[in-house]
């Protein structure tokens, strides 16, 4: 790589006095997995020369690369200047510890051992969990507000709340400062690509505001883009005489602060324009023709040279770094708890404490909210967990239950009910007590629920599972005039379901379900209102769903009689669930035809791609690999376990066998997280990365094939003729299961035979 590539420049950021050092990073990957990430950092001073000698000093660490290690650090220390040392080895460090952990050292999650149950709310976009949550903790959805609720996803971090007596405390955690750039960078290149659309400036706008996956959506920080047009649209569909709730007295904006955020959207925008047409013109000069003339396949290869061309522009990387000062802005405006920033100057923790409910409140819903008018300085979608602590105790109910409460995003809508739950909720299962599926029940058990059954039940967690029925007064029809046909009606989709689900879960899983879930399905309605007004019905199955929260902690008989197997059988199902993920994703691919997916556009795909090869995340909205390989793994391994080839020291009955089964399933679906993330992400990184690369017509087919050889690789199906890559596969799922059976007493035929 030229030494070129790491230059130092000295900038001045746009509205600040003081300059900064713009640089690529060369012992840091960029959010394509390449090394060299863009960083801009402050220089602490507004002198152009003293900026100019910090910038040599930072030159020549780049352009000597035995400065480049964390054990040079002292000595760097002795040679140049603090903010040299500080913007070059703050950022060598180990990886960003587990929010989840350092949220833990803040505030402890009490656990079964302390009496206390671990709820956790599962639940498609729209159907009510966060409003079911604010009734279990007392929040009034007219003075609280507290989560946010919409019909739109609104939950997208993680919120979790511990019941209990004393003092409200609080800790957030935040996005890494590199997550939140990739994301602002795709917005930018997404609003960029509306130009090349021709798109209106408020259709730019949109873009640039709201991420696609519509979980970072920018105008809750920066502002919202508003036009005249579309106010008098939302005057004409108003359908309430008053829909503005008692709470929206709140303070917003004053009128400057809102002036300044558009007059600084404008800016973006405009800039987003120039940045576009000059791309536009360099890459029509390049092919020697109107690339926005181009069609089909031509226009296809154009426009992902656009993208390509789009990240390499220093006014785009400028641009991105202007975002992101004006996001680290909006932190200076918090005037309350403490917040405590990383080396480089990114927040990383805040916390509160107090004994002021209503202060509490008002305090995290600055990380939490959707309250329109205070759009623009909301720094929700920086936010990836709350965790708060406190005297939050149901109203409709004298009775102060111990609870761990855990929400998160809601669950996309799909028409298939074998799409994969996403690992962020699938992890969980196992430290939780209870999982809630909340439905809703004027539409109840469609695809994505069953999701959430089949996973729990294949899981080996089946016997946690609750159900909470939301919409239950929109339950209407002449032919259910009752409480009691209303119900049955609702149940009798969850009968449908299950046995639509017997196939694929095993009959014993499913009759398993059946005995016990019709006292663990409970109808609600109403929850937009307070629980003051909720009618005594609800109110009573609200009690019925704590009294099984309460019943979740009580320790589980052991089991009568242990499974032996004939390791044998495990190769058949192997097989099924390697063809069971490679077929629906050679299909998406475009490699292949399957009845229940479809080819992704390959937008799509190459979003996916990036995500993986930048160590992002693991997923791009439907696009789940790593699930979808734990899910059918999970899925054929359960139908496995139901069939020992025998008992000892007994014949157990159904029950008996199912609660000694699900012990096993419950060790191999944690074991099976860490194996599908390995298989199809971690040893294969490079090659992740190689499919990013390829550019040019053509492309779309070369990234699909190395994307299928990846998971070729990482599941393959195996046939007579076992390859070594096959071999390798059998014989680590092997162990995998085998070690699960052998942990819960279970025995394998071969050890016996020994």
């Amino acid at each position: 790589m030229p030494p070129s590539r790491y230059t130092a420049s000295k900038t001045q950021a746009q509205g600040r006095p003081g300059w900064t050092i713009s640089f690529r990073h060369p012992l840091r990957t960029d959010t394509k997995g390449k090394p060299g990430l863009k960083m801009r950092r402050g220089l602490g001073t507004t002198d152009a020369d003293e900026a100019e000698r910090l910038t040599a000093e930072m030159n020549s660490i780049l352009s000597d690369s035995s400065w480049w290690s964390a054990a040079k650090r002292s000595e760097a220390e002795r040679t140049f200047s603090a903010p040299i040392t500080a913007a070059f080895y703050n950022e060598i460090q180990a990886g960003r510890p587990d929010p989840w952990t350092v949220r833990d050292e803040h505030i402890n999650l009490p656990s079964a051992e302390d009496d206390y149950a671990r709820v956790l709310f599962v639940g498609t976009t729209g159907a009510g969990k966060t409003s079911l949550l604010r009734h279990v903790i007392g929040s009034d959805p007219d003075e609280d507000r507290f989560p946010s609720t919409s019909t739109a996803k609104t939950t997208v971090s993680d919120i979790e709340v511990v019941l209990a007596e004393g003092r409200y405390d609080a800790v957030i955690t935040f996005f890494s400062e590199f997550w939140v750039q990739a994301n602002v960078e795709e917005c930018i290149a997404d609003s960029c690509s509306a130009v090349w659309d021709g798109a209106t400036d408020a259709k730019i706008a949109e873009r640039l505001l709201n991420h696609r996956d519509q979980r970072f959506r920018l105008n809750y920080t920066l502002g919202s883009w508003n036009t005249q047009s579309s106010e008098i649209e939302e005057d004409d569909w108003a359908f309430e005489s008053n829909p503005v709730s008692a709470a929206t007295d709140e303070a917003g904006l004053d009128n400057d602060e809102r002036q300044e955020n558009a007059r600084v959207l404008r800016d973006y925008l405009d800039r987003i324009k120039l940045i576009s047409d000059r791309v536009i013109g360099v890459i029509s000069k390049e092919l020697d023709d109107n690339v926005l003339k181009l069609n089909g396949a031509d226009r296809e290869a154009a426009q992902e040279l656009f993208e390509e061309r789009l990240g390499d522009d220093s006014d785009f990387d400028a641009l991105v770094h202007d975002i992101m000062d004006e996001l680290r802005r909006r932190f200076d405006l918090i005037d309350a708890g403490k917040l405590i920033l990383h080396d480089s100057g990114w927040p990383s923790i805040w916390t509160f404490d107090g004994e002021d409910r209503a202060k509490f409140i008002e305090q995290i819903r600055w990380f939490s909210s959707n309250y329109a008018p205070q759009f623009g300085r909301l720094l929700t979608p920086l936010v990836d967990g709350i965790r708060v602590r406190g005297p939050l105790f149901p109203t409709f109910t004298k009775l102060q239950p111990k609870l761990v409460l855990l929400d998160g995003q809601g669950l996309g809508h799909t028409p298939d009910s074998s799409a994969s739950v996403t690992t962020q909720i699938t992890r969980r299962f196992s430290e939780v007590d209870a999982i809630l599926l909340v439905d809703n029940a004027q539409q109840p058990m469609q695809a994505a629920s069953l999701s959430v059954v089949r996973a729990v039940s294949v899981s080996g967690h089946q016997q946690k599972l609750a159900i909470a029925f939301t919409h239950f007064d929109q339950v209407k029809g002449i032919n259910l005039p009752t409480y009691s046909a209303k119900r049955a009606h609702v149940m009798a989709s969850v009968t449908n379901g299950l046995a639509n689900l017997k196939d694929i879960l095993g009959a014993p899983i499913v009759r398993a379900i059946e005995r016990s879930i019709d006292d663990q399905c409970f109808m609600l309605g109403g929850l937009d209102q307070t629980s003051r007004k909720l009618p005594n019905g609800v109110k009573v199955e609200l009690e019925r769903m704590l009294g099984f929260f309460k019943r979740s902690i009580e320790p589980a008989p052991e089991p009568a009689a242990r499974p032996i197997y004939n390791p044998d059988g495990l190769l058949l199902a192997l097989q099924g669930a390697a063809r069971g993920f490679r077929r629906p994703w050679a299909a998406r691919l475009g490699l292949g035809a399957h009845e229940s997916a479809h080819k992704e556009h390959w937008g799509r795909i190459k979003a996916l791609n990036r995500r993986i090869a930048g160590e992002l995340g693991l997923e791009y909205d439907t696009l789940k690999p790593v699930a979808d390989l734990l899910a059918r793994l999970s899925e054929e391994v359960s139908r496995f376990l139901d069939n020992p080839s025998r008992w000892e020291p007994r014949e157990p009955n159904e029950e008996e066998a199912e609660l000694a089964l699900a012990e096993i399933r419950q060790q191999v679906y944690a074991d099976l997280h860490l194996f599908a993330e390995r298989r199809l992400v971690q040893d294969h990184l490079e090659e992740w990365r190689a499919a990013y690369e390829y550019r040019g017509k053509g492309s779309t087919f070369d990234r699909a094939q190395e994307i299928n050889t990846i998971y070729e690789s990482g599941a393959p199906i195996a046939s007579t003729v076992i390859t070594a890559i096959s071999a390798e596969f059998i014989q680590e799922m092997r162990q995998l299961v085998h070690r699960a059976i052998v942990d819960h007493g279970g025995k394998l035929e071969a050890q016996i035979a020994v």
